[in-house]
């Protein structure tokens, strides 16, 4: 017999399911931040396809690099993988840490679906999405992690990787920097937030592979920045350049674009 938790993790509540509406709205709510927190709620008709067949279907995975490294003008399918890799991190972190930050409210994934498109975040819709109340903000980091990490991510960098040679240290760090994007959206869009949302943020980069992968400072209070520890490759593309968090920009150059971000309205990036 397992013995009894003890200490806070006994007194912790668990997630439990939310009401469809609280869903719905938080879903509705959620998608008016940008592009990539924007999940529908509709029928699932001909040409939407379940998360999971990224990672299940090899065939799908590489015509998908392959596109992307078109559109890019790269014939360096790794760069173009990374960038994907990236962007879909990008897409799948946003409403699942929306929802959390902003109506306590774990999304599920495993009913989410998407479809092709050839510009813009990925579409992503729900027939009847479902999710979880968060009755505990302090234990929702583990749970997060795992919806969105452990079972949704993971497995597309191993497919990934078997289609094209790329550290797995690279995606991780993607991942990182797109978790890191997501919450210095909610800061700029939801201030009142933004603390909830960089907490939470520091939160998940301290679990399993994100561990490393970057730091999230805060050169003024409320507004984030994200510091990796690895390249994602954009500067090999064509019209490529360091990305505002790249590990290969010197430290003050780092600070000066940083005072020209906050300068800016809403001190965006």
């Amino acid at each position: 017999m397992t013995p009894p938790a003890s200490g806070a993790a006994a007194a912790r509540p668990g997630p439990l399911p939310a009401s469809p509406s609280a869903v719905s709205t938080a879903i509705a709510d959620v998608s008016e931040i940008s592009g990539y927190f924007e999940l529908g709620i509709g029928p699932i008709e001909a040409g939407w396809r379940p998360l999971t067949d990224l990672a299940a279907d090899p065939d799908l995975l590489r015509r998908r690099i392959v596109d992307v490294a078109g559109r890019l003008g790269t014939d360096e399918l790794r760069v173009a993988a990374s960038i994907l890799f990236q962007g879909l991190a990008a897409r799948l972190w946003s409403p699942v840490v929306g929802a959390a930050v902003t109506h306590d409210l774990l999304l599920d994934l495993a009913s989410v679906h998407w479809r092709e498109a050839s510009s813009g975040p990925l579409p992503l819709r729900a027939e009847r999405p479902t999710g979880r109340r968060i009755l505990d903000p302090a234990g929702v980091a583990e749970p997060l992690h795992r919806d969105v990490l452990t079972e949704v991510l993971e497995p597309l960098a191993r497919s990934v990787r078997e289609i094209v040679r790329i550290a797995p240290g690279l995606l991780w760090g993607n991942a990182a920097s797109a978790l890191a994007g997501t919450v210095r959206t909610i800061a700029h869009q939801r201030p009142e937030l933004a603390a909830r949302a960089t907490a939470l943020g520091r939160e998940l980069l301290a679990l399993g592979v994100l561990r490393g992968g970057g730091d999230l400072v805060e050169p003024v209070p409320g507004q984030p920045f994200f510091v990796r520890r690895s390249c994602c490759l954009f500067y090999r593309l064509p019209e490529g350049g360091k990305c505002g968090d790249c590990v290969l920009i010197d430290p003050e150059t780092r600070r000066r674009q940083w005072a020209e971000a906050l300068r800016r309205p809403g001190g965006s990036s």
